[in-house]
């Protein structure tokens, strides 16, 4: 036993030490710097450099560890499948978008997580109905989901009071029909940001009645005053994430947000909002979810009455962030879209797919 020790020690030493020598002198670590350089004579020297070669070929980095579900294994990247194209930005209304954005210093969830459908919706697609998400309460959220490519901090700058009243007027200018105001999360506001919020739905709505607006809000800590006070300003469609089944909540979410919170958040909306607001949540495929997870899931999340179900490809936005499981087929998200309609007592009033972070998804009413 000792023997092993004092051999496992001598090979450490010359790993570490190595690099320090002379490079004339060492033909096997001349090897390592240059592959073309032939192996010397000496076959254990050879072995070792070898060996160097391929650890450091081979060494994962902090990504591969960095928020995966299964700690400690090594994944890596999946090459992505044919039918995950991104669509080239472009067009006047996205050129018109984009420089109304810069202009009043106004922040987009589009552009923040990198979505890939950015060009196809602040275009118009194929429907010519030009959407987009902004984003409210400033560009740096207090929770670090382990998904999201926002920027984090616990104590992010204070929101800018003129914030509503930009929005309001640079939505109201821009032809749309339809828009999704979210929001980083405030743990750090008394309110949240509810009030923020709900201001900035108020003030876009007294200046176009006309324009379906959708409120994709944080859990609020379950607050219900928060959730009353965002419910009630005017919105057509409540929504609120549970980004994933239940069974993964921690290993993808914030520790701060929970399945049952967010449920509550569902619910609580529902009694609060006018009658005919829509409640919606979305939920990210390719996070290691399995199909009974995901249907147990869309379960729990009818029997909170929520209308609205959408579903979409997690896209890791770096490496950095937790890796994806798998790239769900088309055909897997038209099973679930289908269970969705046809299941006993699972009947949402919408069921949507998209492939993209279902944070920017967009469904017709």
């Amino acid at each position: 036993m000792h023997g092993r020790r004092h051999l496992a020690a001598s090979l450490t030493r010359a790993l570490i030490q190595a690099p320090s020598r002379s490079i004339s002198s060492t033909p096997s670590l001349l090897q390592t710097l240059d592959p073309s350089v032939p192996s010397p004579p000496a076959a254990g020297a050879g072995r070792l450099a070898e060996l160097r070669r391929r650890l450091q070929a081979d060494a994962p980095s902090l990504g591969d560890f960095t928020y995966s579900v299964e700690v400690g294994t090594r994944q890596r990247p999946l090459p992505k499948p044919k039918w995950m194209k991104e669509t080239v930005p472009g067009g006047a209304k996205y050129a018109a978008i984009k420089a109304k954005l810069r202009e009043l210093k106004l922040h987009t969830v589009c552009e923040e997580a990198r979505c890939p459908n950015l060009g196809e919706c602040w275009s118009g697609g194929e429907t010519g109905t030009a959407t987009a998400t902004i984003m409210i309460l400033g560009d740096t959220c207090t929770r670090g989901c382990r998904f999201c490519n926002v920027k984090t901090s616990r104590t992010p700058p204070p929101p800018d009071p003129d914030e509503p009243s930009n929005v309001a007027q640079a939505i109201a200018s821009w032809g749309l029909e339809y828009i999704v105001i979210t929001s980083v999360d405030r743990d750090d506001l008394p309110d949240q940001g509810s009030g923020h919020f709900a201001e900035t739905v108020q003030k876009l709505k007294a200046l176009k009645p006309e324009m379906l607006i959708e409120a994709l809000v944080p859990d609020f800590r379950g607050d219900p005053s928060c959730v009353e006070k965002v419910a009630t300003s005017g919105l057509h469609v409540f929504a609120h994430n549970i980004e994933t089944v239940e069974e993964l909540q921690r290993n993808v979410r914030d520790y701060r947000a929970n399945f049952k919170q967010s449920i509550d958040v569902l619910e609580m909306a529902k009694e609060y909002a006018p009658p005919g607001t829509l409640t919606k949540t979305s939920i990210m495929l390719g996070c290691g979810e399995t199909p009974d997870q995901v249907i147990r899931t869309m379960e729990k999340v009818r029997a909170a009455d929520v209308d609205v179900i959408t579903f979409g490809q997690y896209m890791r936005p770096s490496k950095r962030h937790m890796p994806v499981s798998e790239y769900v087929t088309p055909e897997a998200f038209e099973k679930y879209r289908a269970l969705g309609v046809e299941m006993v007592c699972l009947s949402f009033s919408h069921v949507y797919q998209c492939f993209i972070n279902p944070d920017a998804s967009l469904f017709d009413l």
